[in-house]
C-alpha cells in the first residue's frame, strides 16, 4: 500500500471518528434528558412562613403518591396558616400539613389534586460511594412558577452518621446520609430530591446544617432507606393527631392550668406550642418541662399547634398519665405527665 492511500484511508478514519462521537455524546445525553424531565415533573415548590430575619419563606418538595401526597423537610417554612404547593405545570394549590415526623426532619403535604406523577418509594435505590447522582430542587426560588426545578450533577463522596447542627442546636436526625459534592445546602433546597441517574428515589435533601466537627456546610441527603418506615406511617396516618369525634370528653378534662403550663402568646391559628413558663410546684414542674420546650408529641400523636394541644389535652381526664415528646436544645426528650400519681 502506498504511503498516499495509508494517508487517504487515516483521514478517513479520523473524520469517521470525528462524526462517531458526536452521536455517541448526544445518543448518552437524549436518555438523561428524558430522565431529568420526568423527575422535574414529580418535584414541587413549597411557600410558607418565613420573609423575616433573611428567613427564606419557601423550599422544595416531591410527589409520593398520585393522590397529592408530597414528602418535604420539616421546617419553620411550614409554621404557616396558608402553605402553597407550586406544581411543575405551574398550577397552585393551598396545602394541608397531614402529619410529620421530627425525628427525621420530614413532613407530609396533602393538596387537593389526583392523577399526578409521583416517585414510587418501592424503586427507590440506595447508592454507594462513587455513585453518580442527580438532585433536584427549587434552590433560590428561581422557579416560581411552571419553570422547571433547577437540576445538579455529582457524586456520592461518603456515607456517614449524620453529625450536625443548625445555630447551636444539634440535629435530631443522627443516622446516616448520603454526603455529596454537588452544592446542595442552598436556600430552597431543603425537601428535593436525590436521584440516580434513572431518577430512581434516593434520598431527601435536608435542612441547611453545618458539621460538628469542622463547622463547614454540609451536601447531604438522608437516604430513602432510612424514610421509607416513617414515611409510610405518616401516609397511614399514625403519627397524625387523632380526636375521635365519638368520643366523649372527660367531666374533669386536663388543661394547661391544672398543669402549671404557660405557652407563647397564640397569636396565629398555627402557633407552634411553646412553654414560656412553669409555674412553681406544679405538674409540670414535676415532669420536668422547661421554657423553651416545644411540645411534638402527646402520646404518640402529632401537636401541630397550640390549638391542637389543647383539643387532645380535652380529651385527657386530668389524672392521665400523657407521655410528652419535646424538642430542647435540638434534641428530643421523652417527659410523663402524672407518672407520679
Amino acid at each position: 500500500m502506498s504511503r498516499k492511500h495509508l494517508t487517504l484511508m487515516l483521514l478517513a478514519s479520523v473524520f469517521t471518528l470525528c462524526l462517531l462521537i458526536p452521536m455517541q455524546t448526544a445518543n448518552a445525553e437524549a436518555p438523561l434528558r428524558e430522565v431529568t424531565r420526568d423527575v422535574q415533573r414529580k418535584v414541587v415548590k413549597i411557600y410558607g412562613a418565613g420573609g423575616l430575619r433573611g428567613l427564606e419563606s419557601y423550599q422544595s418538595g416531591s410527589l409520593i403518591s398520585d393522590k397529592g401526597h408530597v414528602l418535604t423537610a420539616w421546617s419553620y417554612v411550614l409554621d404557616s396558616s396558608v402553605i402553597t404547593v407550586v406544581l411543575d405545570d405551574g398550577r397552585h394549590f393551598v396545602a394541608e400539613l397531614a402529619a410529620a415526623d421530627p425525628r427525621f426532619g420530614i413532613a407530609l403535604l396533602k393538596i387537593d389534586a389526583e392523577n399526578l406523577p409521583f416517585f414510587s418509594l418501592d424503586k427507590g435505590v440506595s447508592p454507594k460511594v462513587g455513585d453518580r447522582i442527580l438532585s433536584f430542587s427549587n434552590l433560590f426560588s428561581i422557579a416560581a412558577g411552571d419553570e422547571p426545578a433547577s437540576v445538579l450533577s455529582g457524586y456520592v463522596s461518603a456515607i456517614t452518621p449524620l453529625e450536625a447542627r443548625r445555630s447551636t442546636f444539634p440535629s435530631a436526625y443522627q443516622g446516616p446520609v448520603l454526603i455529596v459534592d454537588a452544592i446542595v445546602n442552598n436556600p430552597g433546597a431543603a425537601g428535593g430530591v436525590l436521584t440516580d441517574q434513572e431518577g430512581n428515589f434516593a434520598g431527601l435533601l435536608g435542612k441547611e446544617l453545618r458539621s460538628s466537627r469542622n463547622d463547614l456546610w454540609l451536601n447531604y441527603a438522608i437516604p430513602i432507606a432510612q424514610l421509607r418506615e416513617p414515611i409510610e406511617d405518616l401516609l397511614a396516618g399514625r403519627s397524625r393527631p387523632a380526636v375521635d369525634p365519638e368520643k366523649e370528653k372527660p367531666l374533669s378534662p386536663l388543661t394547661l392550668t391544672h398543669l402549671g403550663l404557660v405557652l407563647v402568646p397564640n397569636v396565629l391559628d398555627k402557633t407552634p406550642p411553646y412553654v414560656e413558663r412553669v409555674e412553681r410546684d406544679s405538674l409540670a414542674e414535676a415532669a420536668k418541662l422547661q421554657p423553651d420546650d416545644l411540645i411534638l408529641y402527646a402520646d404518640g400523636t402529632l401537636i401541630p399547634s397550640q390549638k391542637a394541644l389543647i383539643e387532645t389535652f380535652s380529651y385527657k381526664d386530668r389524672d392521665d398519665i400523657v407521655s410528652l415528646t419535646v424538642l430542647r436544645d435540638g434534641q428530643l426528650v421523652e417527659l410523663t405527665l402524672n407518672e407520679l400519681k
